[in-house]
C-alpha cells in the first residue's frame, strides 16, 4: 500500500544506525548472542543527582503543558551554561528547548530552508542530517573527505563547494561519526571563507562538546563574524547519558528561535516537564561531575585503537572526542570472506553481524562509504570480545 503514502515518506531513507540496531534485536530475539556497537548511546546510568532532580520534579507535580519554547528557568540554566563553556552570550529569547537535539535540527531545516536552497555537509555527517534537509525540500551538498585528513573539510573545499543556491552548512564537532575536532585555528580558517558570502548560515551540532579529548572545545559562534550567522545546537543526551529523556536546545539570533518556537508549536509543544526540571540540575552542575564519563569514554577510545590496530586491513585515524571510531575498510572491497564477495561498506558491516555477531553501521549512511562506525558506548568486556570476533572472521 505503499502508493497510498505520501511522497516524501517513501523518498526518505530510514535512519541506518536504528536499523541496524533493530536489526540486532531481532537477531537477540532469535537466541544469537549480538554485541551491539551501532547506536551512540551512554552505557552509563545517569548521575544520581540528575535522578533526584526529576523525582523531586515529579513530587512539585509538574505535570502540565511546559511553555512550548522551554521553562524560564531551564533557558537561564542554558544561557549559563553557554557562557561558562563556549563564552557565547545567548539572551533567554534566543533559547529553543525542543524533544532532543533531533527535534532543534528539524526545527532549523523546516523554518530556514526553501525548496532547493543547498546545504553544504562536510562528509562523514550525521546520518538524520541529509534526509532532514531533504525533508525540508532543500539539497544536500556533500563535500568528500578521508581518514588521511582526519575527517576534517578545508577551506579550500569549502569555498569550491559554495555556489548562487547555497544557504546553510551544518556540521558537527566533535564529529558523528568519525570523533574529528575542529580545532580553533581549523574554525578560523572556515569562517574566514564564510566572511565573504554573507547570507550563509551555520548549523553547529555540539551534542559532543564534553567528550572531548583535545585541550578545549571551539564554537564557531565565538569567532568573529560567526555569531549572528550561526545556530548553536546541543543537548543532554550524550554528555549526561540523558538518551531518554530527549532534551535538545538551541542558541540562536533572536528572529531564527522565534520561528522555531512558531514551528514546534504546531507540531510538539513544550518538551517533557520532568526532562527539562532534570536538565536544570544536569547543566547547573560543574562539568567535573561527569568527568569520570569523559575519562572511560577516553580509556576505551585508546583500547579500541590499540585492538583494531591488531586487524590487518583496518585504517585508523586517532578520533579526538565523541564515542566512536570510522576506520577505512575498504581494503576488503572485491575479496570473498568465508564465502561472501566484499564489495562495499555496507557488505562488511552485514557480514559482520551475520559472521561475527557484532553490530555495527556502514559508512555509506554517513556519506562516506569506504568507512563503518563503530560506537564505543559499550562496557570494556564487550568491547574486548566484540574486537576479538571481528578479527577471527576477516
Amino acid at each position: 500500500m505503499s502508493n497510498h503514502l505520501s511522497e516524501r515518506i517513501n523518498k526518505m531513507s530510514t535512519s541506518a544506525t536504528l536499523a541496524m540496531a533493530a536489526k540486532a534485536r531481532e537477531l537477540r530475539n532469535e537466541g544469537k548472542d549480538i554485541i551491539g556497537l551501532s547506536l551512540g548511546e551512554p552505557d552509563f546510568n545517569i548521575p544520581d543527582f540528575i535522578k533526584n532532580a526529576a523525582k523531586q520534579a515529579v513530587d512539585d507535580n509538574y505535570s502540565s503543558y511546559s511553555p512550548v519554547d522551554g521553562y524560564a528557568d531551564l533557558k537561564e540554566a542554558i544561557s549559563n551554561k553557554f557562557k561558562r563553556d563556549n563564552n557565547l552570550n545567548y539572551g533567554l529569547n534566543q533559547i529553543v528547548v525542543s524533544t532532543g537535539a533531533k527535534q532543534s535540527l528539524a526545527n532549523i531545516a523546516m523554518i530556514m530552508l526553501n525548496e532547493g536552497d543547498e546545504v553544504i555537509l562536510p562528509a562523514p555527517y550525521w546520518v538524520s542530517y541529509s534526509e532532514i534537509i531533504k525533508l525540508a525540500e532543500g539539497v544536500p551538498v556533500e563535500v568528500p573527505t578521508s581518514i588521511d585528513t582526519d575527517f576534517k573539510m578545508t577551506p579550500e573545499q569549502l569555498e569550491a563547494a559554495i555556489t548562487p543556491k547555497t544557504k546553510m552548512i551544518w556540521f558537527s564537532s566533535p564529529c558523528n561519526p568519525s570523533g574529528s575536532v575542529y580545532s580553533q585555528k581549523e574554525l578560523e580558517a572556515l569562517a574566514a571563507v564564510l566572511r565573504n558570502h554573507p547570507n550563509i548560515y551555520i548549523v553547529s551540532d555540539e551534542i559532543y562538546e564534553h567528550i572531548n579529548f583535545t585541550s578545549g572545545h571551539v564554537s564557531i559562534a565565538g569567532i568573529e563574524g560567526m555569531y549572528d550567522r550561526t545556530i548553536t545546537v546541543n543537548g543532554v543526551s550524550k554528555a549526561f547519558a540523558m538518551t531518554g529523556w530527549r532534551i535538545g536546545y538551541i542558541g540562536a539570533p533572536e528572529w531564527i528561535a522565534k520561528a522555531c518556537t512558531k514551528f514546534q508549536g504546531q507540531i510538539t509543544s513544550g518538551a517533557n516537564a520532568i526532562g527539562q526540571r532534570a536538565t536544570i540540575t544536569a547543566l547547573e552542575a560543574p562539568i567535573s561531575k561527569i568527568k569520570y564519563m569523559v575519562d572511560e569514554f577516553h580509556r576505551r577510545r585508546d583500547l579500541i585503537l590499540e585492538l583494531l590496530g591488531e586487524i590487518d586491513g583496518f585504517k585508523l585515524n586517532v578520533p579526538e572526542g565523541a564515542f566512536y571510531v570510522f576506520p577505512d575498510i575498504s581494503a576488503f572491497f572485491g575479496k570473498t570472506l568465508n564465502g561472501t564477495v566484499i564489495n562495499n561498506a555496507s557488505d562488511f558491516a552485514m557480514y559482520l553481524l551475520e559472521n561475527a555477531n557484532v553490530a555495527t553501521v556502514t559508512g555509506e549512511a554517513f556519506g562516506n562509504p569506504n568507512c563503518i562506525r563503530i560506537s564505543y558506548a559499550a562496557a570494556e568486556k564487550e568491547l574486548r570480545e566484540a574486537i576479538s570476533r571481528i578479527k577471527a572472521v576477516v
